[in-house]
C-alpha cells in the first residue's frame, strides 16, 4: 500500500419612455445597417435548428410555463443574441444594455439617447429610454473593483444591473456597504445597495489523480455517483467509514462511506456540494484525460497511472486476479502492472486509453528502482457499492426523444441503475412509457418496478438482446421506478420516461 502521512440608496428611476416594437427595420442617418430585424433573426434560428424535446422539458421544469413558451423562449434568446451586436453598434456610446424578459424571452434594448428610440423600435425589439449608458455603469463598477481589497467581508457581490440601469451592491450589512460606496468616489446616484444573505463559495472539480488528505495523503481514483450523491472511488487502506477528507487545496471535501481492507483494497468517498465529480483524470504532463468507460484491458496492454506523488506514469498489465500479501493481510483479485508508484499515490487512477481500470493499491520498489504495482479493479468497486462511473467524451445516446422525462447514466457490465432514483416516483393510474437507448454493441435491459409494501416487483420489461428497449405498461396508482441493467457491455445510456 502506498500512503503518505501526513452604498448609498440614491438611485432614481430613469425610465422615461417605452416604445412598442414595430415590424420593419430602417436605418437612421449615419447609422450602420443591421443585418436583419428581430423577426428575420427568429427565422434564421428556426431554420438552423429545432429545440430538442429534452431541452424544452428542462426549461419547463426549472422556469415554468408551457412547452410552447419554452420553445419560443429558446428561439427568441438565440435571435436576441444574433441581433444585439448590430443594435449595440447603432447606439454607440448611448448603448445601455439589452435583456430578454417574460415567459417567452422578449428582447428589450436600452439607450440613453432619446433621438435613437424611433429607429431602434423598427428593429422589432422593445426600446427603453434610461438615464445612464452602459459605459457609465461599467466605469462605476470598475472603480469598485479597484477597491475590492478594502471591501467589507459583508459584501458578497456587486454588479451592473442592466434592466435596473444601476450598479447593485449586495450587502449583509447595509450600513457597511453604504460607507464603502461613499468612500469609493463613485457617484451614489449610480449605485443601489440591497440587503442580501448570499454567502458565495468556490466550487471545485473531483478529478482522478488529484491529492486528497485525511490525516495522511492519498489520491483520487475515479469520479462516481450513487443516485444523486457524487463522490470518488479510492483505496480502502486510505480511510474507514466516517473518515473526513480534504481536497488537494485543503478545503473540506467529503467523508468515506464504505471501505474494505485487507481482503480487498477499495473504498468510496461521498463529496459535499462544493465539489463536482468529473469524468476526467489529471494526467499532469499528459494533460486532462477523458474517461469514456471501464472495459478491462487484456494482459500485455499498456496502462498508465496518475497519482499525487509521482504524477503520470505508464507501463503494461502483467496479470489479472493476483493475490498480494501486505503486512496487514492478503488482498485478492488485484491486477499486477509494471507501472511505478510511491507513497501518496495510493487510490489514484489506472487508465488504459479512455477506459478506467482501477485504483492504486500497493507495490514494491519506487519510480527510481523497480516498479511493480497492483490496482483494485474499478468494476468491482462500482458493483460492490452500487456506484456509477462518471464519464466524459462519449455523450449518452439520444434515441429516446419525445418523452416527458429524460435521464442519463453510465453502467458497466452486470451493474444496475435505478431511475429516477432508488425511491422511485409517484404516478396515477394510466400508461407508463419507457424507452432505453444503450451504447452500440451492448445488451441493456429495462424493468419497470412497482413498490408493494416494502418490496419492488417487476411489472413490465424490455429484455431483447439489443442495446435499445421500448415498452408501455398500464397500471394502477402507486410508486414506480425503472431498473436499467447492463446485461453485457459498458457505457452511457439515455432513459426516456413518460408517467401517468
Amino acid at each position: 500500500m502506498l500512503r503518505r502521512s501526513a452604498v448609498t440608496a440614491g438611485f432614481a428611476l430613469a425610465v422615461a419612455m417605452v416604445v412598442t416594437p414595430a415590424t420593419a427595420a430602417q436605418q437612421g442617418p449615419g447609422e450602420p445597417a443591421a443585418p436583419y430585424t428581430l423577426a428575420e433573426a427568429r427565422t434564421l434560428v428556426r431554420a438552423a435548428a429545432t429545440p430538442s424535446p429534452g431541452m424544452v422539458d428542462a426549461i419547463r421544469r426549472d422556469l415554468g410555463g408551457t412547452a410552447e413558451q419554452a420553445a419560443a423562449r429558446l428561439v427568441n434568446e438565440a435571435a436576441a443574441a444574433k441581433i444585439e451586436p448590430a443594435l449595440r453598434g447603432r447606439l454607440g456610446a448611448s448603448y445601455a444594455g439589452a435583456w430578454v424578459t417574460g415567459p417567452t424571452s422578449d428582447l428589450v434594448i436600452a439607450t440613453s439617447d432619446s433621438t435613437k428610440v424611433a429607429s431602434l423600435a423598427r428593429s422589432g425589439a422593445e426600446v427603453k429610454l434610461v438615464r445612464n449608458s452602459l459605459a457609465t455603469l461599467d466605469a462605476a463598477k470598475e472603480r469598485l473593483d479597484l477597491l475590492a481589497a478594502s471591501a467589507p467581508k459583508s459584501i458578497p457581490s456587486w454588479y451592473v444591473d442592466v434592466p435596473g440601469n444601476s450598479v447593485v451592491v449586495l450587502a449583509g450589512d447595509v450600513a457597511e456597504a453604504r460607507a464603502f460606496v461613499d468612500g469609493s468616489g463613485v457617484d451614489g446616484a449610480l449605485v443601489r445597495v440591497e440587503a442580501s444573505q448570499e454567502r458565495p463559495r468556490p466550487l471545485y472539480d473531483v478529478r482522478g489523480g488529484d491529492a486528497y488528505y485525511m490525516g495522511g495523503r492519498c489520491s483520487v481514483g475515479f469520479s462516481v455517483t450513487r443516485g444523486t450523491q457524487g463522490g470518488f472511488a479510492t483505496a480502502g487502506h486510505c480511510g474507514t467509514p466516517g473518515t473526513a477528507t480534504q481536497g488537494y487545496n485543503r478545503v473540506a471535501q467529503g467523508t468515506f462511506q464504505g471501505s474494505s481492507f485487507p481482503g480487498n483494497d477499495y473504498a468510496w468517498v461521498a463529496v459535499n456540494a462544493d465539489w463536482t465529480p468529473t469524468g476526467v483524470v489529471n494526467g499532469y504532463s499528459a494533460g486532462i484525460l477523458p474517461v469514456t468507460g471501464s472495459t478491462q484491458q487484456v494482459v500485455g496492454s499498456s496502462i498508465c497511472r496518475s497519482g499525487s506523488t509521482t504524477q503520470y506514469r505508464c507501463g503494461t498489465i502483467s496479470q489479472h486476479n493476483t493475490s498480494v500479501t501486505y503486512p496487514e493481510g492478503t488482498i485478492t483479485g488485484l491486477t499486477r502492472t509494471t507501472v511505478c508508484a510511491e507513497p501518496g499515490d495510493s487510490g489514484g487512477s489506472y487508465i488504459s486509453g479512455g477506459q478506467a481500470q482501477g485504483v492504486t493499491s500497493g507495490g514494491s520498489g519506487n519510480c527510481s528502482v523497480g516498479g511493480t504495482t497492483y490496482h483494485q479493479p474499478i468494476n468491482e468497486i462500482l458493483s460492490v457499492y452500487g456506484l456509477t462511473l462518471v464519464t466524459n467524451g462519449t455523450p449518452p445516446p439520444t434515441g429516446c426523444s419525445g418523452y416527458q422525462n429524460s435521464y442519463t447514466g453510465s453502467l458497466t457490465s452486470n451493474v444496475n441503475a435505478y431511475q429516477p432514483g432508488t425511491s422511485g416516483y409517484s404516478a396515477g393510474a394510466g400508461v407508463h412509457r419507457v424507452c432505453l437507448d444503450g451504447p452500440n454493441g451492448t445488451d441493456y435491459d429495462a424493468y419497470l418496478q412497482k413498490l408493494s409494501g416494502s418490496t419492488w416487483t417487476t411489472v413490465a420489461s424490455g429484455t431483447t438482446p439489443n442495446p435499445d428497449e421500448a415498452f408501455t405498461y398500464t397500471g394502477t396508482a402507486g410508486t414506480y421506478r425503472v431498473r436499467v441493467h447492463a446485461y453485457s457491455g459498458s457505457g452511457s445510456y439515455t432513459l426516456g420516461l413518460t408517467r401517468p
